[in-house]
């Protein structure tokens, strides 16, 4: 774990995302917000039907939710009190714009926790999965743009990275050991 100036706590956890008792966990959605594989599923089968039932109204509202945005709803029936769905891209070159839209998710996805008062977040390894974005890359984009935010808001006290796999488990703590 690494404090930061401002007390803030960074933790890299291996583990499952939907177990974690924090203020708001991360989803990496795709844009329909209707489920999918991967961490995605995994949130919808433990949260339950509310979430997608919330997903479904702001389709409706929005029509979907566009890559490095983010949307909010309440957990259902997981620890949480929310989950922030956001889009992260898909790798094809990193010359598409990728690291740049990556970075968005996670600032919008902070952004609307600070809106909503969470002084807790956990993240996923968002796009490093079905989307393959590069596992290392992906971490320091993820490391630093948390970081750089947490510099400019106070609210949030605590953020883990929680990884599925062993490879960014370790990936996570090399760079944060440096």
């Amino acid at each position: 774990m690494i404090s930061h100036p401002h007390n803030i706590k960074i933790k890299i956890l291996q583990g499952d995302i939907t177990k974690m008792q924090v203020d708001a966990i991360v989803n990496a959605a795709n844009s329909s917000l209707l489920g999918g594989g991967g961490v995605d599923g995994a949130i919808h089968r433990a949260g339950g039907k509310s979430i997608l039932d919330e997903c479904i109204k702001i389709r409706e509202k929005q029509g979907g939710c566009e890559v490095g945005e983010a949307v909010i709803t309440t957990a259902g029936n997981l620890p949480s009190k929310f989950v922030i769905h956001t889009v992260g891209p898909i790798w094809k070159s990193g010359t598409m714009g990728e690291p740049e839209l990556l970075a968005n998710a996670y600032k919008n996805s902070l952004q609307l926790a600070v809106e909503h008062q969470v002084e807790t977040i956990a993240f996923p390894n968002i796009s490093t999965g079905v989307y393959h974005f590069p596992k290392d890359k992906a971490a320091q984009i993820a490391i630093e743009t948390v970081l750089e935010f947490l510099e400019m808001n106070q609210g949030i006290k605590e953020v883990v990275f929680v990884c599925f796999d062993e490879e960014n488990y370790k990936i996570y703590q090399n760079f944060i050991l440096k």
